[in-house]
């Protein structure tokens, strides 16, 4: 037994000091992602979807190369985020680690996908 104040014992332990920055984390990409997400849908509106070439041109131009990417990292981000929180409630013991791992690698294989595709299709590169 301490001779510590409940609040001299309370403070710096619990989900106060591990959480904030995911808290602030899932907050900033999703800010993130409402403006990005607008850019997207306004940007795309005028483009014929339906031609493959249309839409090549349009990936090809650099702003709308970057700014996917952009939006791509962003929700592949905020998606991690999202699903450590439901595995961190519901799966426990040796299987959390595990689950936790693959969420991560295919996250990050799925990135790198999209931003390989869209850099290849933003340069012109022909399969």
């Amino acid at each position: 037994m301490g001779f510590r104040s409940p609040l001299g014992r309370a403070i710096g332990a619990g989900s106060a000091k591990s959480g904030f920055e995911h808290w602030w984390g899932q907050r900033v990409s999703a800010a993130g992602l409402g403006l990005l997400g607008l850019w997207f849908v306004v940007s795309i509106l005028g483009v014929d979807l339906g031609d493959h070439a249309a839409v090549s041109a349009w990936i090809a131009s650099m702003p709308h190369a970057t700014l996917l990417i952009l939006l791509v990292v962003t929700l592949l981000y905020h998606s991690n985020l999202g699903i450590n929180v439901v595995l961190e409630d519901y799966v426990h013991g040796g299987k959390l680690v595990f689950s936790l791992a693959v969420v991560r690698f295919v996250h990050v294989v799925m990135a790198v996908a999209a931003i390989y595709s869209i850099v290849k299709l933003s340069l012109g590169v022909q399969a």
